[in-house]
């Protein structure tokens, strides 16, 4: 099959990328995670993506927008259910690029982070996948957690800490009663 691969950033990619390949996929990339914050973290994981997409001589197409606005808007009135909208959106536009441009399937890098939601991101690729009529290529990546790791690391591939968003940004740095 021809996928379009949505990258969440550079290392999540790794196994992925590697996994598809084995199975004889044709592989194209697709970035756009306008939820990302701040700006320069956004500007971080987007060059990393970047030097990884040249490394591997990945095809790679960029929707290059933050839009951190829109995605507060969306998220402020319930920030708990934010993830389900982060997902939506992102694999939305990847489902909307890859029947524009005529491949067989999109997936995302998002189901190599042993920290997301599978259930969620299986449910909101099968709907844009339904809307867009493409098909969603479901695999769960995650057990190339380590080696995807490995690879990053070896590779000096820049690896952020949090998994984007302001919210997530705030549970990962924020001193909590149980960590202080």
């Amino acid at each position: 099959m021809n996928i379009l691969l949505h990258i969440c950033c550079g290392p999540c990619s790794i196994y992925p990328l590697q996994k598809l390949a084995e199975s004889g996929h044709s592989v194209s990339g697709f970035f756009y995670n306008h939820n990302i914050h701040p700006y320069q973290e956004y500007q971080r994981r987007l060059t990393a993506v970047r030097e990884f997409a040249g490394a591997k001589e990945l095809a790679m197409i960029y929707r290059d927008e933050y839009n951190l606005e829109e995605f507060l808007s969306a998220v402020a009135q319930n920030p708990d259910a934010r993830c389900s909208y982060c997902y939506f959106s992102r694999l939305d536009a990847a489902a909307q690029k890859a029947a524009e441009l005529g491949f067989d399937a999109f997936t995302s890098s998002l189901l190599y982070s042993r920290y997301q939601n599978h259930e969620s991101i299986r449910t909101a690729g099968e709907r844009a996948a339904v809307r867009h009529g493409v098909s969603f290529y479901y695999e769960d990546f995650r057990p190339g957690w380590q080696e995807g790791i490995r690879i990053s690391k070896e590779m000096g591939l820049y690896r952020q800490q949090y998994c984007g968003c302001i919210y997530s940004e705030k549970e990962r740095y924020m001193p909590t009663a149980k960590n202080v």
